[in-house]
């Protein structure tokens, strides 16, 4: 990088260590202590207060009142450093803890800086990092997530692995710490303890133990504030999985999972859809929990020989389905509006048409619905595709007479060949009827089966508390048991 000065650099760059002077390196000493004035990040740091006392300060906090965010703060700071680089002093800049650890401003400041041809020198310090395991007394290793707080409040979901430690940084006040706890109630539990770290590396510093529902609670939450959350049980995360699943298949795994392949498997993917199908019927958190593990075993088995078959690995399965997803919600990911599920679906339709003109593909609106779903669900999924384009009945009365016409049509059918053809005719209108009632017809179908089975199981019970076969009584007596088992419903 070339050096317009032959002594020293344009910038320098200050770690100024957790806050406590003494913590502040020999080589940084030195260099406060032969400059004349040094810019910081921020005053508002305990190692300020130990500085040189012929040293001149300027700082950019006037900028945190001003700017509208911290991307325009640290924007403001990296351009005022480049300019000062100019002079033939140079610029001394110094900031909190380390210049590469959790510090938006001196990475930017360094890859700019080459491009304009300016010499930089960077002068390490302690970070919070150090300070902070020592006053918790845990090792970080072998793992441990470093995440800034103001990534966890824009979050939906916590964006790492629960069965891991997290350090969360710059837990700054009371609105931070509540929107980093509503993140991570999405996963972890109201009551799970978690550790504040308060001025770790100074004089003041205090860890406070505490249940995550009441970080936010806390009246000691400030700039030298950290969150420590210890992680979940083992097994709780999808990389944890992931490893038990690849252990099934590896050498020293288990027979029966080795030998199996993509067809072989299929089965038991057809099976445990249909097991999850049942749970949600039978409205059971419990089963769903489990039928949900489940099918995701079948899910990630597939991956996992995808990976040994040199097909694809699951991080391309969850890189396609996330693309997908952010390309087709532009008005969530993007600057669509759209503020009607009709609009929504619109826009989707027309998404899904210029990807696959885009893969060159010539397939109509209803190709990408399976041959192989349940005729029920397929006759709904056309319908609905239908639907999209305006193909459908503009009130649920013309679907009404659809159906009575079907049924006259199945009556007045010349020969049994037409009469299967008008049956099957019935049944999509009815599949069609059942939509206009926000109803799946597949699900209401399973319903009724199920009640048909509950029933009838009645009218067997009655018989044998009677003492007699079932087929030895009329069809009026059976009737009269079937009104009293639809009572019982």
């Amino acid at each position: 990088m070339p050096n317009t000065n032959n002594h020293f650099p344009q910038i320098t760059i200050l770690g100024l260590g957790p806050g406590d002077p003494q913590l502040l390196t020999r080589q940084v000493w030195q260099t406060l202590n032969e400059a004349n004035e040094v810019y910081l990040r921020t005053s508002q740091h305990p190692t300020v207060d130990g500085f040189p006392a012929n040293l001149k300060i300027h700082s950019f906090d006037h900028l945190y009142e001003k700017e509208e965010s911290f991307t325009a703060v640290y924007e403001e700071i990296v351009t005022q450093i480049l300019d000062l680089a100019k002079r033939p002093a140079g610029v001394i800049y110094a900031v909190p803890g380390d210049p590469y650890i959790a510090e938006a401003t001196s990475p930017e400041i360094v890859r700019r800086a080459r491009s304009l041809g300016l010499s930089c020198q960077i002068l390490a310090g302690i970070s919070y990092i150090e300070p902070t395991f020592t006053a918790l007394g845990v090792d970080p290793l072998p793992h441990t997530v470093l995440l800034d707080a103001l990534e966890l409040t824009q979050a939906h979901h916590p964006p790492f692995p629960p069965n891991v430690p997290v350090l969360v940084a710059q837990l700054y006040s009371p609105w931070v710490a509540s929107n980093v706890k509503l993140t991570l109630m999405s996963l972890y539990p109201d009551e799970h303890p978690v550790r504040l770290v308060h001025g770790a590396g100074t004089p003041a510093q205090r860890v406070e133990d505490l249940p995550l529902y009441q970080i936010d609670h806390s009246p000691s939450i400030g700039l030298l504030t950290s969150l420590y959350v210890p992680p979940l049980a083992q097994g709780t995360s999808f990389e944890a999985f992931q490893e038990i699943i690849a252990h099934l298949r590896a050498p020293d795994g288990c027979p029966w999972d080795k030998e199996q392949d993509h067809q072989s498997l299929r089965p038991n993917l057809l099976e445990e859809t249909y097991e999850v199908l049942s749970a949600i019927d039978d409205g059971d958190p419990a089963a769903m929990r489990e039928e949900f593990g489940d099918l995701l075993l079948q899910i990630v088995l597939h991956a996992q020989i995808a990976s040994e078959y040199g097909e694809f690995t699951m991080a391309e399965v969850l890189q396609g389905i996330h693309h997908k997803i952010v390309h087709r919600h532009p008005h969530v990911f993007g600057d669509l509006k759209a503020s009607e599920a009709t609009e929504v679906i619109q826009h989707w339709e027309r998404i899904k048409a210029e990807e696959r003109r885009e893969n060159g593909e010539n397939k109509g609106m209803l190709d990408g619905v399976p041959l192989a779903l349940p005729s029920l669900t397929q006759a709904e999924a056309y319908q609905k595709r239908a639907a999209r384009i305006g193909f459908d009945w503009p009130e649920i009365t013309g679907v009404m007479d659809k159906v009575m016409e079907e049924i006259d049509e199945v009556q007045e059918a010349p020969n049994a060949e037409a009469r299967r053809a008008e049956l099957g005719d019935l049944l999509f209108s009815v599949v069609n009827l059942t939509r206009w009632h926000n109803v799946d017809a597949e699900s209401v179908l399973r319903e009724a089966n199920l009640r048909f089975k509950k029933r009838f199981t009645y009218l067997e019970k009655k018989a044998r508390t009677a003492g007699r076969e079932l087929s030895s009584y009329t069809l009026g007596e059976l009737d009269a048991f079937w009104e009293e088992a639809k009572g019982k419903d």
